[in-house]
C-alpha cells in the first residue's frame, strides 16, 4: 500500500468522523472506505463486545460470523491479547474460524477505550501475506480516529 493512500484514506475518515460520536455510524463509514480503499482486500468491519462474545458489527463483504467467543479465532484472540495480530495465513492459525473460504490473509485491530475492549476492526483479503506495516499503521491510526471520535465535542 502507497503512503498517500494512507493519508488520503485517514483524512477522509477524520473528516467523516468529524462531529459525529455515534460508534455504529463511524464504523459503517469506515468500514466502507476501507473495504473500497484497500486493494486485495475481500472483508473489512467491525465485531463489537458483548460481555465475553465478539458480535458481528457494521461491515463490507460477505455474510460473516455473527459471535466470535473471546479467544477463539484470529478476532477473538486479538481482543483477548488486546493487540493487533497480522495474519500471514489464517489456514495456518490454530483456531481459525473461516467465515469467508476464500480469505487467506487478515489484520484484526482491537478498539480500546479506557483500558476497556470495545470491539476489533477486522480486514480480509483472499491473497496471502497482504498485510505489512504500512496497513498495520494504517489500520492502528484508523481504529484510534474511530475511538477517539467518541469522545468528540
Amino acid at each position: 500500500m502507497e503512503s498517500d493512500t494512507t493519508g488520503d484514506l485517514l483524512d477522509t475518515l477524520a473528516v467523516l468522523f468529524d462531529g459525529e460520536r455515534d460508534l455504529v455510524a463511524n464504523a459503517a463509514n469506515m468500514a466502507a472506505i476501507l473495504f473500497h480503499g484497500l486493494p486485495e482486500v475481500n472483508w473489512a468491519g467491525f465485531y463489537f463486545l458483548q460481555g465475553d462474545t465478539l458480535v458481528l458489527g457494521p461491515f463490507q463483504g460477505r455474510v460473516a460470523c455473527v459471535r466470535i467467543p473471546l479467544g477463539r479465532g484470529v478476532c477473538g484472540t486479538a481482543g483477548a491479547r488486546r493487540e493487533t495480530l497480522v495474519v500471514a495465513d489464517v489456514h495456518r492459525f490454530p483456531g481459525h474460524i473461516a467465515c469467508d473460504a476464500a480469505s487467506r490473509s487478515e489484520i484484526v485491530v482491537p478498539l480500546i477505550r479506557d483500558g476497556r475492549l470495545l470491539g476489533v476492526l477486522d480486514v480480509d483479503s483472499p491473497v496471502p501475506d497482504r498485510f505489512g506495516e504500512a496497513d498495520r499503521t494504517l489500520c492502528e491510526a484508523a481504529a484510534a480516529l474511530l475511538v477517539r471520535a467518541l469522545d468528540a465535542p
